[in-house]
This record gives structure tokens, C-alpha cells and sequence, in this order.
């Protein structure tokens, strides 16, 4: 539990210390960390998105991720998003995976209550895929 809680702590000083012209737009969330992988980064994979996935991203930003965000009052991790193949495969993604078109995050508050309040939220948000993942270890949304 000290873990999730300092991963917290550490999300929520770096949203504070990163300067605004870093971010998209006013967002909280960026294009790099729906890209960031840890995988792809062990395995020597190129995760860079394609254009028509990018303006996917950035449309899940707009619509899902930081409206719930701001419902929340938060912060929120992203554990993965845009997936190229081979980077779909090295995680055991399935072959139709939403994060394929850069359409889906997985998402975590770093504690169970704060998950279950985010599912409830983004449950009121747009989307076409809404899975609570492994018991709520994290939340899968596509949109």
C-alpha cells in the first residue's frame, strides 16, 4: 500500500512542477505518457504512433481522460495506451486491441477506493469499452 500511495504522491508533484506549455494544451495528460511503455523500452521497441492514432489520443484526452480527471480530483497513471503490434504482442494484447488505434488507456489512481470512484465516473463518460481489470487494479476504458 506504500507503494501506490507514493506513486501518488510522485504523480501528483510532477503534474504540479510540469510547466504548462509541456502538457497538451491545458490537459492532464499527454500523448508521450499514452505512448510510454517500460516494455517497449526492455524490448527494444519503436511504440511511436501514427498520425490518425495520435488525433485518437487526443480525442480520448478530450472526451474520457480529463473529464473524469477533473470529476475525480486526482491525479490518474496510465499503464498503457497507444500499443503498436509488435508491442501489442510482447504484452499479450488481443489482435482487435482498441489501444492498437491509440483509442484505449488503462488507468489506475495508485488505491482501490480511488478506482472504484473512477470506474463510477468514466461509467457516466463516453466510451465503447468500460472493463474493470483484474479485480480493479486498473481500469481499461476505450472510446
Amino acid at each position: 500500500m506504500k507503494n501506490r500511495e507514493m506513486i501518488v504522491a510522485v504523480v501528483a508533484a510532477m503534474e504540479i512542477a510540469c510547466p504548462l506549455k509541456a502538457k497538451e494544451s491545458v490537459s492532464h495528460f499527454t500523448i508521450r505518457e499514452l505512448t510510454r511503455s517500460e516494455t517497449a523500452a526492455r524490448l527494444g521497441i519503436d511504440n511511436t504512433p501514427p498520425a490518425d492514432a495520435v488525433e485518437n489520443m487526443r480525442r480520448l484526452i478530450r472526451d474520457v481522460l480529463d473529464p473524469a480527471r477533473e470529476m475525480l480530483g486526482m491525479p490518474v497513471i496510465v499503464n498503457s495506451g497507444y500499443r503498436c503490434p509488435e508491442l501489442n504482442r510482447a504484452v499479450g494484447g488481443v489482435p482487435r486491441s482498441y489501444h492498437l488505434a491509440g483509442r484505449a488507456a488503462d488507468l489506475n489512481t495508485g488505491t482501490a477506493d480511488g478506482n472504484r470512484r473512477l470506474f463510477e465516473i468514466l461509467k457516466m463518460l463516453p466510451h465503447v469499452e468500460l472493463i474493470w481489470e483484474r479485480g480493479g487494479t486498473w481500469i481499461h476504458v476505450a472510446y
